[in-house]
């Protein structure tokens, strides 16, 4: 990947996403009747296996888990195996996404299905479990790129999203917006710091991070 191809991809995540939180407040009709069919179907899916499933989704993907403690563990690994800018780079963009996430959620304010099976905050879309999940996917690409990162990656923010309908706590647009936001957020963030996302223990080495001063 290029540097050019995350700022296109971050900017065409973003867009579409708030294209459809736009489309969603002006003309809702367009949007709801998909989300309408996807909600019901999640309701006759439901069952104890699947609930406690995404509860336990719900547990790990928001809260103080998905804010700090995740944030908190992929900086420290990255410090170790990337050096400090890694690490910056994964706080910072878990930064991004979380405050792009609230920023459009207080704008517009939706309102999530009535039949949720959990608590949660103000604002349906977009989905913040699902926005976390695909910023901590994009995060780890670029500090770790393998095809093995990709894949858990996308399989971890998809779950994340579908566990989020199958709660009745999002709508399948919210859980879409989400994902766009968070990847974008990330790839936007990783076009900005190409070098701190993509090789940021060979800048460190470059400027002579942790040496003697004698030796550089």
């Amino acid at each position: 990947m290029t540097r050019r191809i995350a700022l296109v991809l971050g900017i065409v995540g973003v867009t579409v996403a708030l294209a459809t939180g736009l489309l969603i407040a002006v003309q809702p009709g367009l949007v709801v009747s998909l989300d309408d069919a996807w909600n019901l179907e999640m309701v006759e899916w439901r069952g104890p296996v699947l609930v406690g499933w995404a509860l336990v989704m719900n547990v790990l993907g928001g809260g103080w888990v998905a804010t700090i403690l995740t944030p908190l563990a992929v900086a420290a690994l990255a410090w170790l195996l990337r050096g400090w800018r890694g690490a910056a780079f994964a706080l910072i963009g878990f930064l991004v996404s979380a405050g792009l996430v609230q920023v459009v959620k207080n704008a517009l304010g939706r309102a999530r299905p009535q039949d949720l099976l959990v608590a949660s905050d103000f604002g349906s879309f977009p989905s913040g479990h699902t926005a976390n999940a695909a910023a901590l996917a994009v995060v780890l690409w670029f500090l770790f790129p393998s095809l093995i990162t990709a894949l858990c990656g996308a399989v971890w923010t998809i779950a994340m999203g579908f566990s989020r309908t199958v709660l009745s706590v999002h709508w399948f647009s919210d859980t879409v917006g989400g994902a766009l936001i968070g990847a974008g957020a990330a790839f936007l963030l990783a076009a900005v710091l190409w070098r701190w996302a993509r090789h940021p223990e060979r800048l460190a080495s470059e400027h002579g991070d942790g040496q003697d001063p004698s030796r550089r």
